[in-house]
């Protein structure tokens, strides 16, 4: 288990040149955008503009702030993502564009490598005490607003917002959490 603090994340401009992102975490450790296996960081979208293509990956992204966006995904009709939506699942190899509805805003994206890896990504609504399963082997716990306290085995620490709880061989246990928060869970998956 890691807390990797706010603070810490790793700035770098998009693959495309389009913009910057906060990679939260990478596996391997410090892989490059063409060599990771899982990542996980924000963006900051603020022009319409193209995605950057990442072969062999899959995409989820949601809106973390701002007045939401229009997604034109090659082969689907446009979606309108806004911070009410549920996450949107995509190849990340397929042309896709943004058009913004209202100013900038802050998406969170989780990708994987399709030739061997999955994932999920969920939205959790903290409000006091509760108990989240942690389905995967790796499972990153991403504090958005607000702040949470939390238990896992025997270890224990608070995350404020912007924090990240990442932890490794969690398939079938369970993270334990009080607070008031917005936060999102990444399962990442071998398959």
């Amino acid at each position: 288990m890691k807390i990797l603090r706010a603070g810490d994340h790793k700035r770098m401009p998009w693959k495309n040149g389009g913009g910057e992102t906060v990679e939260i975490a990478v596996s391997p450790e410090d892989a490059g955008l063409a060599g990771f296996d899982w990542r996980v960081s924000m963006a900051t979208v603020a022009t319409n503009g193209p995605f950057s293509i990442f072969p062999g990956i899959d995409r989820t992204l949601v809106i973390l702030d701002g007045n939401g966006m229009v997604l034109d995904i090659e082969g689907s009709a446009p979606v309108l993502l806004t911070t009410a939506s549920d996450p949107l699942a995509f190849p990340a190899d397929i042309p896709v564009s943004a058009r913004l509805q209202d100013g900038a805003i802050t998406d969170l994206n989780v990708m994987t490598r399709r030739d061997g890896l999955a994932h999920t990504l969920s939205r959790i609504d903290v409000a006091g005490y509760r108990i989240v399963a942690l389905p995967s082997s790796t499972s990153l716990f991403l504090c958005h607003r607000g702040a949470v306290s939390f238990r896992w085995n025997d270890e224990a620490g608070v995350l404020a917002a912007g924090d990240t709880l990442l932890i490794e061989n969690a398939a079938g246990t369970e993270l334990k959490i009080d607070g008031d928060a917005k936060c999102y869970l990444a399962s990442i998956t071998t398959g």
